[in-house]
């Protein structure tokens, strides 16, 4: 499988999926680690990929969305953005209804 069909079939598998530099515990930028605050703070069920650990990934898929820089966030296969964009919508509280609508928010129990 070529590094277009991972990235493809990490994207399909994964309602939520945030590519980013590190992991949600221990981010290796301030911009991935604003992201996952955000994500954790929206109560979201999401999967990553630690780009560091995949350079053939990191550098691919900069082509593949057309993206420059990490973190990317995808929410049912979309590109939703970067660190900004990202914050942005999570302060406007459509951030929250994207990952309704994906089904990808913690039920309270």
């Amino acid at each position: 499988m070529d590094v277009v069909d991972r990235i493809k079939e990490q994207i399909e598998n994964n309602p939520v999926l945030l590519y980013m530099k590190g992991t949600p515990d221990f981010p290796q930028c301030g911009f991935s680690g604003q992201v996952t605050q955000v994500l954790n703070a929206c109560k979201a069920k999401y999967a990553y990929v630690n780009i560091f650990e995949d350079p053939e990934v990191r550098e691919a898929l900069k082509e593949y969305s057309q993206w420059p820089t990490y973190p990317q966030l995808y929410i049912k296969g979309e590109l939703v953005g970067g660190c900004d964009i990202v914050m942005d919508l999570y302060n406007r509280g459509e951030l929250q209804k994207m990952l309704s609508e994906a089904d990808s928010i913690e039920s309270e129990s």
